[in-house]
């Protein structure tokens, strides 16, 4: 196999891989209500169900991405897909809630495995600059597809099969991966790589996992509460003393010089606040499609595709305007456009026709489409090979507390509003008003033990207030989205179109001396 088709098929492998990981973020939303019927978990248990995957996930990226620039980032790709397709064979035939929570967590351990190994390799593999940008363009369009892919395979597989069914899919996709990556993967790895600190990893989890467990707690039952007070503390202890303890380690798990170097820190912020707001909003109007329109989890999901598709469009066509326009103009029109969207959002109502949501949903899906992939082809330009993995994990770190952020405050800003306009009819009975007040799905589940014209006012009131809330939230997402639009081209500044293939452009006298670094050892299987 000659090297250009050994890059291409790197590439491919490496979208089929995301996609898998991509797909699987989303699909189990739908499979809740079925997996509730036959598994009957308490509600502490359907949180975990829900939850566990993306903890374990966020805690272990840095630890992974990290190994695999010690071990070989084929090795360890290979291993965690077919970890992944084990374990979700696992999780698929799980008979009852607390070894479900368990398979849940090692699917999440695995996918931590896959995420930082697919970018670092496609990373080693386009040592051309403008190739490059094209190839990460592309990887960051699948898993915009994959993710808008989700809620509709997963309802079309529990239209037909049981909630199991949305894990068993994946095997035949990890299989045929499994069987391209052996043949095409090239190997790459630090060449010197230097010992993994034991105390750094649990530091880590522990450290990230807190914030996220938090900010999701923080959501339901306000930050006041003891266990979110308790985790936070923990948390910022932990990583405080993991960053003490970076900057004093020969081979830190995680180089914290890569933040003075501007470009890296403008990116891995901007893709924080980005994922803020994107996450957020994807729950929002899922409930805004199902439980103010009345459509079916799949007519939701396909509602829903079309801004997918477009961030697939965006990141697709971003390499061409960063080759014309520079990073930051691009990233910063990605943001706007996405602003733009948000805005347009704000004048949603009960009766908004579909037409208008699809160019809304079009608008802000090119925007995260241009922002995403320049901001993931700018990230790992701005380091060298070797550390690819690990800036790797720290992009995919950033995304899941932007997601755990973004849910945590836009969230309680929607929730807020909806309480505080909420106008129920007179009459209703202290129990019932306290569960309609809670959310919009316990309104609409009062409103189905009540009669007729009492029943109509109750889902007239609690729909209306929940689109005033997504009124306040997207406008409080545009102006987040807006200012950091404005930020970018001067954080971006004299970042050039084509970055080195070294990655030193900024920091090479500060950190090697001005020497050299050695470049990321590739050698072909």
């Amino acid at each position: 196999m000659n090297d250009t088709s050994r890059k291409w098929g790197t590439l491919v492998v490496a979208c089929l891989a995301m996609l898998l990981l991509s797909l699987d973020l989303t699909v189990l939303h739908l499979a809740l209500p079925k997996l509730g019927e036959d598994l009957a978990p308490s509600a502490t248990q359907l949180l975990w169900i829900a939850d566990i995957y993306g903890f374990a996930l966020a805690a272990l990226l840095v630890t992974m991405g990290n190994l695999g620039d010690r071990i070989g980032r084929r090795r360890l790709l290979l291993v965690g897909l077919a970890a992944f397709g084990a374990t979700s064979v696992l999780t698929a035939y799980a008979p009852n809630a607390p070894l479900l929570i368990a398979a849940r967590a090692l699917l999440g351990v695995a996918g931590a495995t896959i995420m930082p190994s697919t970018l670092s390799l496609v990373r080693n593999v386009f040592p051309d600059p403008k190739e490059r940008t094209t190839a990460v363009g592309i990887w960051s369009s699948v898993g915009a597809v994959g993710f808008a892919l989700g809620p509709i395979v997963g309802g079309l597989l529990l239209d037909h099969f049981w909630w199991g069914s949305v894990f068993l899919i994946n095997v035949p996709v990890v299989a045929a991966v499994l069987v391209a990556g052996f043949v095409v993967l090239p190997e790459s790895r630090n060449p010197r790589p230097g010992r993994l600190d034991l105390l750094s990893v649990p530091l880590s989890a522990v450290g990230v996992l807190g914030l996220i467990y938090a900010m999701k707690e923080a959501t339901s039952g306000g930050v006041t509460q003891p266990s979110v007070i308790a985790a936070a503390v923990i948390a910022v202890a932990a990583l405080v003393v993991f960053v003490r303890r970076q900057t004093r380690l020969a081979e830190p798990l995680i180089d914290v010089a890569l933040f003075r170097r501007r470009a890296f820190a403008a990116t891995v912020g901007a893709e924080l606040v980005a994922v803020f707001a994107m996450l957020a909003m994807s729950v929002v109007f899922a409930q805004y499609f199902q439980l103010v329109m009345g459509w079916s989890p799949l007519t939701a999901g396909l509602a829903g595709m079309p801004g997918g598709l477009a961030g697939g469009v965006g990141g697709a066509l971003s390499g061409v305007l960063v080759h014309r326009w520079g990073r930051g103009p691009v990233v910063s029109l990605g943001l706007a456009l996405t602003a733009i969207g948000f805005i347009l959002f704000s004048r949603i109502d009960m009766e908004t026709p579909y037409l208008y949501m699809l160019v809304a949903m079009i608008i802000q899906g090119v925007g995260m489409g241009f922002m995403f992939a320049v901001t993931g082809d700018t990230l790992l330009a701005s380091v060298p090979k070797e550390r690819a993995g690990a800036a790797s994990a720290i992009s995919e770190t950033a995304h899941e507390m932007g997601g755990a952020l973004g849910i945590a405050v836009l969230g309680t800003v929607l929730t807020s509003v909806y309480r505080n306009g909420l106008v129920l009819p007179p009459g209703l009975p202290g129990g019932p008003a306290a569960e309609a007040r809670d959310t919009l799905a316990g309104a609409l589940k009062v409103a189905a033990t009540l009669p007729g014209d009492a029943a109509g006012a109750v889902v007239r009131a609690a729909r209306q207030a929940f689109v005033e809330g997504i009124h306040v939230t997207v406008l409080t997402g545009a102006a987040i989205l807006l200012v950091l639009a404005v930020a970018v081209p001067f954080a971006l500044r004299g970042v050039p179109k084509v970055i080195p293939e070294t990655g030193e452009e900024e920091a090479g006298e500060e950190e090697t001396g001005g020497q050299e670094p050695a470049e990321g050892v590739v050698t072909a299987r």
